[in-house]
């Protein structure tokens, strides 16, 4: 009888373990799958995290990747498609949001980098504009798509037509990965790790 109820519980084991692995990450109380598909590709949840300011909960983001990345580099050398996913935790002005996001892109490359996607960044803040604000539970999508470009959709729908620079994806990323990050814990997450000890919030 022992002995089958070992059984028993190992096997349930084995059964519950698959279903573990591709549970759902919960970051701020926002779910993110652990798996999504982008451009007929399948994109695997490489880290999420809840990104601060101060005390407060500013929005929970997700990178969602074709394969396991640990470093800023090895996720900007990443081919195929790539999504960054961001959901509102508190109520923000989303013209100063694309401010934010603008400055953070600057500190973050060269001057040289940054003339390469201007003509983005000048897409981008028009997008943030346009909305007076983002309140909590909405959210918004930043895609590349090999061919296409980079897709930034609110609630589901993309915003723009795609931007077309190959370089603006990556510099866009080095807002949460570069090395003068919006916030050093999310960078952390971002790449799957625990967070750090040292954090900043300059963004």
């Amino acid at each position: 009888m022992i002995r089958r109820l070992f059984v028993l519980a190992a096997t349930a084991l084995s059964l519950a373990l698959p279903l573990a692995a591709y549970a759902d990450t919960e970051v701020g109380g926002i779910k993110f799958p652990s798996s999504i598909t982008l451009a007929n590709a399948p994109l695997q949840l490489n880290g999420a995290g809840v990104r601060y300011k101060a005390v407060f909960k500013v929005y929970a983001a997700g990178l969602y990747l074709n394969g396991k990345a640990s470093t800023p580099e090895a996720v900007l050398a990443s081919s195929g498609p790539r999504r960054l996913h961001i959901v509102m935790l508190r109520e923000i002005d989303a013209n100063e949001l694309g401010k934010l996001f603008t400055k953070g892109m600057e500190q973050n490359a060269s001057r040289e980098e940054f003339s390469k996607v201007i003509p983005g960044v000048i897409k981008m803040s028009d997008i943030f504009s346009m909305r007076k604000k983002l309140s909590p539970g909405e959210y918004f999508t930043i895609d590349y798509v090999p061919g296409t470009g980079s897709i930034i959709s609110v609630m589901g729908k993309p915003a723009s037509d795609p931007i077309k620079e190959p370089e603006f994806f990556n510099a866009l990323m080095k807002i949460w990965l570069g090395k003068s990050p919006a916030d050093a814990q999310l960078k952390d997450l971002l790449l799957g790790k625990s967070p750090s000890s040292n954090f900043s919030n300059s963004n």
